[in-house]
């Protein structure tokens, strides 16, 4: 027999962290959906998912935060009770809920640059309270206005001459709104 050398391409260690914190941190998020209050004034309930979104950007940053809420999103589509009170598939996507799910990925990403900067994977240790405060800011910005919007659309608000319905549902609990 003729043993020859034979080199083995491993997958360096950067990919391996991330691809495990991406799988993990998806995983934390489905945990928080399952912690939800239903509120009274909006057909979308309350979840602690905003907080597995921000730590998904602040520890994964842009690039691998991403990943994990797309993968997040995915498992969430093809039947894993990920989504808010264990919900799951794809018609919850498109339903009250799918403006939010939806801007989870597009957050992340904006957490992880304005936070680093980049799209590696960070310490939060290593930046200032302010760029760490303006990042979290600007991840709800984003998760809040595609939530409303996806909302509209949902209850068909989006064509109304007023479209406050979808905006009064989701940010004002003192003036409910008229369904």
């Amino acid at each position: 027999m003729n043993e020859t050398e034979s080199g083995v391409d491993l997958v360096d260690a950067e990919n391996v962290v991330g691809i495990a914190g991406a799988a993990l941190m998806a995983a934390l998020t489905g945990v928080l959906a399952y912690l939800a209050v239903p509120y009274p004034y909006s057909p979308a309930p309350i979840t602690l998912q905003i907080l597995g979104v921000f730590l998904v950007g602040l520890f994964l940053g842009a690039k691998w935060g991403g990943v994990s809420m797309v993968l997040y999103l995915v498992a969430g589509a093809v039947g894993a009770p990920v989504f808010s009170l264990g919900a799951a598939g794809i018609g919850h996507l498109f339903g009250n809920s799918g403006g939010y799910l939806f801007s989870f990925p597009i957050a992340v990403v904006v957490i992880g640059y304005v936070i680093y900067g980049d799209s590696g994977m960070h310490s939060p240790a290593d930046v200032g309270v302010a760029r760490l405060i303006a990042g979290l800011v600007a991840g709800a910005a984003v998760v809040y206005a595609l939530g409303i919007v996806g909302l509209m659309i949902v209850l068909e608000d989006w064509t109304s001459p007023k479209r406050s319905s979808g905006v009064r549902s989701c940010s004002s609990p003192a003036k409910p709104p008229r369904w």
